[in-house]
């Protein structure tokens, strides 16, 4: 299946497509549309999840994320796999939601 493309000068989300040291995880998201929406969705939905954490729950969501951009990073050019990693973060992001105290 063949995905869109982005013009080069697009930046996604969390990081800059237009800097020229680029790894190769970053150079496939800023070429593939979907992949760069889904950056854009993780960065977003990550950045509204912290607001909403106590500052326990917080770090904690920090770490796991530096822990997931490795894994994304192992990935390298493989689309699939970034993907995939992107799914996975966005289903851990769902399931934090689903379990925030809310007021009743």
């Amino acid at each position: 299946m063949a995905l869109p493309t982005l013009p080069r000068n697009a930046s996604a989300a969390s990081f800059d497509c237009d800097r020229p040291d680029l790894a190769a995880d970053e150079k496939v998201i800023c070429d593939t549309r979907a992949l760069n929406d889904d950056d854009v969705k993780m960065v977003t939905t990550f950045e509204l999840l912290s607001g909403l954490l106590a500052m326990g729950s917080r770090g904690a969501m920090q770490d796991e994320q530096v822990e997931w951009l490795k894994r994304r990073h192992a990935c390298g050019g493989d689309a699939d796999c970034i993907r995939a990693a992107y799914q996975e973060r966005l289903k851990q992001f769902d399931e934090v939601y689903n379990n925030l105290n809310r007021p009743l």
